[in-house]
């Protein structure tokens, strides 16, 4: 991977093959390879180029957590009593399966995390049962998501 201050040069045909990938991950090589004009074997070159770069991270299905009865997705923020406690609470936060996202913040909260449950009942059990119960957890702050809107990678 390569290190943040290096970045990745990417030219024209790299986009157009990104922007084809991202669209659908599925669509067959040589159906992007027909489109842009370069052969199948060219495009697999430049994918390996691109994920030895570090620019891809993997490929991947998502599931539709409504599907399954997750409707419910929560902001938490978590006020630790000490810096010290981030790494364990951390740790800890990663073992609770309704945890997707972990993020040290700056501002008010230490950390800020993204939970999905399947209802309002489900989120108290996690925050009463789980969250809070973590050590060095002084507080939290929720934020339920009403209804996601925009949900989008970075543009290429």
């Amino acid at each position: 991977m390569k290190s943040s201050n290096s970045l990745v040069k990417i030219d024209g045909i790299d986009k157009k093959i990104l922007r084809y990938l991202m669209e659908d991950a599925r669509r067959p090589i040589l159906e992007i390879a027909r489109n842009i004009g370069i052969s199948g074997a060219a495009i697999h070159q430049r994918l390996r180029k691109l994920e030895a770069s570090g620019l891809l991270s993997g490929s991947k299905f998502v599931i539709n957590p409504k599907a399954l009865g997750y409707t419910t997705m929560a902001y938490i923020g978590i006020f630790l009593d000490k810096a010290m406690s981030n790494p364990r609470a951390v740790a800890a936060l990663e073992k609770i399966p309704e945890v997707l996202e972990c993020h040290y913040t700056t501002g008010n909260w230490s950390i800020l995390i993204k939970v999905l449950c399947q209802d309002n009942e489900h989120l108290m059990q996690v925050l009463n049962k789980k969250i809070q119960q973590i050590e060095g957890v002084s507080r939290t702050e929720t934020f339920i998501s009403l209804d996601q809107q925009i949900d989008r990678q970075i543009r290429i």
